[in-house]
């Protein structure tokens, strides 16, 4: 669900990245969790949007994949600025 501000869209472009590289590097999300010491639960609510990760676990999920934060956060939406 997408809030008028786009405030919602952020975890859910987030997950979808996450999702996109560790299928992309055959990892499932038991594996991602093990190697991050998450629950699978949460790699799956993160993936799904339903849950807006930290910074520190967003860093820990990259390194968990090999990769740079940074692409795992392209194409998430700036959140809007204040009033």
């Amino acid at each position: 669900m997408r809030g008028r501000d786009g405030a919602a869209e952020a975890p859910g472009a987030f997950g979808e990245q996450l999702r996109q590289a560790r299928l992309e590097r055959g990892i499932t999300q038991e594996e991602l969790a093990n190697l991050t010491g998450m629950h699978s639960s949460n790699v799956g609510r993160i993936e799904r949007g339903a849950a807006n990760p930290s910074l520190s676990t967003m860093a820990r999920l990259a390194h968990a994949l090999g990769t740079d934060l940074g692409e795992l956060l392209r194409g998430v939406p700036r959140s809007p600025g204040p009033s």
